[in-house]
């Protein structure tokens, strides 16, 4: 294969894995209650431990004024909360809740089970593709991850794509 045809099935490649990774969340992702925002920085919250209000919102993308209003909802919910920062009695961090982590098991309990159903449409031979194919391309989006300095979300660090047949 010539190395032009080889550039453009990479990048024929990098597209259908962008598309669908888009696709996949959307479809996925429960709208009902909670913005993804929201379920995203309730998430790193989880993940990585009470922060800043300026570093989450750094963090999410979003402004300061935004992650205050966001945080607030939250707190209302009671899905976070505000704590003193051990290290520093000056400064507040926001801190996920006991409620806020159950709340996100399930709503990540949900979305499993939805796109499990959807993969058992597939026929075992298209399954089993798909797990390949899935094994192939985590290792390649944990290095991405990586190298732009993000963590690794739950989801690619705690589920295995082997069959369970």
């Amino acid at each position: 294969m010539d190395q032009s045809h080889s550039e453009d099935s990479l990048q024929e490649t990098a597209r259908a894995l962008t598309d669908l990774a888009s696709v996949v969340v959307r479809a996925v992702t429960d709208r009902r209650g909670m913005s993804f925002t929201a379920a995203s920085a309730l998430a790193r919250l989880e993940r990585e431990g009470p922060a800043r209000l300026t570093a989450l919102a750094a963090a999410e993308g979003v402004t300061q004024p935004s992650m205050t209003q966001l945080v607030q909802r939250l707190e209302r919910q009671a899905l976070a909360l505000r704590i003193d920062d051990p290290e520093d009695g000056r400064v507040t961090l926001v801190a996920i809740t006991d409620t806020g982590r159950e709340v996100l098991a399930e709503r990540r309990q949900e979305r499993d089970t939805r796109l499990a159903n959807l993969l058992s449409s597939l026929p075992d031979e298209e399954q089993h593709a798909l797990a390949t194919a899935m094994r192939t391309a985590l290792p390649l989006v944990r290095r991405m991850l990586l190298q732009d300095g993000t963590q690794q979300p739950p989801l690619l660090e705690q589920h295995s794509t082997g069959s369970k047949r």
